[in-house]
């Protein structure tokens, strides 16, 4: 019911930035929590970030606290996830996730995903 689309990876260098936008086609964009996860080769999926649905809590993992910010326009449907100082262990491929009601840090815990969004990091 909900389709998930990413954008905004890239290859950049050791301390660049990036922003990844993710769009819902949800007109009730507002009752999910949304999260972004990502995932590496060889290694297993982990949490990056979550926004409630109205955006008043944000949660981050703690390797990216400090230097990632989730937020999101419900006017637009889309989640946002600004990336700063990049490091090349940020290399992974990053998921948008959507689940009614709050959102959570678990990744089996949603119901939709986007197809992803590569964002490789070179030191």
């Amino acid at each position: 019911q909900v389709q998930l689309v990413e954008s905004g990876g890239g290859l950049v260098q050791a301390g660049d930035s990036l922003r990844l936008s993710c769009t819902a086609s949800r007109r009730t964009f507002s009752s999910y929590g949304m999260g972004w996860f990502r995932q590496a080769p060889g290694k297993e999926r982990e949490f990056v970030a979550a926004v409630s649905g109205g955006g008043a809590y944000t949660d981050y993992a703690d390797s990216v606290k400090g230097r990632f910010t989730i937020s999101r326009d419900n006017t637009k449907n889309t989640v946002y996830l600004q990336m700063n100082s990049l490091k090349p262990e940020d290399t992974a491929v990053y998921y948008c996730a959507a689940q009614f009601g709050r959102a959570s840090t678990q990744w089996n815990d949603y119901n939709y995903w986007g197809q992803g969004t590569q964002v490789t990091v070179s030191s």
